[in-house]
């Protein structure tokens, strides 16, 4: 399978924390520029779905909380992105690379990014974004301590990644304190000067 067709293809990395709106923007980049939109966490979920001999294997190593494997997520970015390459003008890939090491392990597997969307939302916005999305999602996760946790957790691994790709100058970072259209104003005025 080769990854030589991705290399001309516009490969976004879409960085922000839990409640930082990465999501919807990721959607609306979708529905205007036809990226197609890549979340190593869908794309998991969707092999164990599967019923799959790699999809039993993920299950395997999910239920006992370890994390997958560094190789296997990246095959799997790839093969979607394979499979995607004729129809797909570009690739958003979501909530990737966690830390440095993955960013380098996939610009050896697949493709060098060509811009990282660091969608950047204060502590406190997010903190209450997804308090008021737990009133309504029922997600165990929502609560204000888990909450803490998970953004502490997210500062600590992306830290690193944003410095690493700012010293190669393609992060663009969002100041996604507002709402949803001026958050996305910007990202256009980022992804038009390609």
């Amino acid at each position: 399978m080769s990854t030589e067709k991705l290399k001309h293809h516009k490969i976004i990395f879409v960085v922000g924390g839990p409640g930082s709106g990465k999501g919807t923007q990721c959607e609306k980049i979708v529905q205007k520029y036809g990226y197609t939109h890549l979340s190593t966490g869908d794309l998991l979920r969707a092999e164990v779905s599967s019923g799959s001999e790699r999809g039993k294997k993920l299950q395997a190593i999910m239920e006992k909380g370890e994390l997958v494997p560094l190789d296997t997520v990246l095959d799997m970015l790839r093969d979607a992105m394979v499979a995607k390459a004729d129809v797909s003008k570009g690739f958003l890939i979501d909530g990737y690379p966690r830390e440095v090491k993955q960013g380098e392990e996939f610009e050896k597997k697949i493709a060098p990014p060509t811009l990282l969307l660091y969608v950047d939302a204060g502590k406190e916005t997010m903190v209450k974004r997804l308090l008021k999305r737990g009133e309504t999602s029922g997600r165990v996760d929502d609560n204000e301590e888990t909450i803490k946790k998970r953004l502490e957790t997210y500062y600590k691994a992306t830290e690193p990644v944003i410095a690493f790709y700012k010293s190669r100058g393609i992060v663009r970072q969002l100041n996604a304190e507002g709402s949803v259209e001026e958050v996305f104003q910007q990202v256009c005025s980022h992804l038009d000067s390609l």
